[in-house]
């Protein structure tokens, strides 16, 4: 890891924590840290926090089932099928599925590979193998342990658009990898460029992805809308978890390399 060249972006030091709460957390990973070492610490912080993400996952579909029970939010699943079925034409349903495809286990593996690549050759670190690897992995669990933890049925086929899939429909894999990938990307990116501009337009292109393939989803009928904006929040949550614990490293680091 680099912490000299990830503290610092466009003037904002990414190891002084100005909320309470965020010195709180400081204080406490620092005894951590003495207790088992820093490496351990930022071991057992993901762990925990995946722990916690993966509770939410199974949790929320608990939640979900609980609530269609009786009609409350699944009542907007079937409309907005419908809608989207009756906005369908040959030229859009060629676009989305081209892109849904960069979000499936055979691109988004291909295209992540590279983005990794290309920012450890710029970065001369394995920063981004890391954080990528980690970030990827708990988004594959939560997906994993989200489908088995209720089996829902994708919407029926008669209104989907081929290649069908049969997996478990809640939550999105797709929108839950589109999240957490580009968003770990976007963060990395974020932190080694140095305009406002561009870092906002950066942030702006992850959540677009993000959005354009969870609209696609929905719009090709392979999964529910619900399905998607529980992925993108357990994502979002996720990410933070990620985000969060790489900025502890750096305060870590920094504090012990001005000794």
């Amino acid at each position: 890891m680099t912490p000299e060249k990830d503290s610092f972006t466009g003037g904002k030091d990414y190891t002084r924590w100005t909320t309470p709460v965020g010195r709180f957390l400081v204080r406490w990973v620092r005894v951590l840290a003495g207790w088992i070492g820093p490496h351990w610490a930022m071991l057992l912080i993901l762990v925990v926090g995946g722990g916690l993400a993966v509770s939410l996952a199974v949790a929320s579909a608990e939640v979900y089932e609980a609530v269609a029970e009786t009609d409350g939010i699944a009542i907007i699943d079937q409309p907005a099928l419908d809608a989207s079925v009756q906005l369908r034409n040959p030229a859009l349903v060629a676009l989305a599925t081209g892109f849904t495809f960069l979000g499936g286990p055979i691109a988004m593996p291909i295209l992540t590979a590279a983005a990794i690549a290309a920012l450890c050759f710029r970065r001369r670190s394995v920063t981004p193998l890391i954080l990528v690897a980690v970030a990827a992995a708990g988004s594959l669990l939560m997906t994993v342990l989200g489908k088995n933890a209720i089996g829902r049925l994708r919407p029926p086929l008669e209104f989907a658009v081929p290649p069908y899939e049969s997996s478990p429909s809640f939550p999105s894999g797709h929108t839950l990898n589109a999240m957490v990938i580009t968003g770990i990307i976007a963060y990395l990116l974020v932190l080694s460029e140095h305009r406002k501009r561009t870092r906002a337009l950066i942030v702006a292109a992850a959540l677009l992805f993000t959005f354009l393939m969870a609209a696609t989803r929905v719009y090709l009928g392979h999964h529910w809308v619900t399905d998607v904006v529980v992925a993108a929040t357990l994502g979002l949550g996720w990410l933070a978890v990620v985000i969060t614990t790489h900025r502890l490293w750096l305060t870590l680091s920094s504090r012990h390399s001005d000794r």
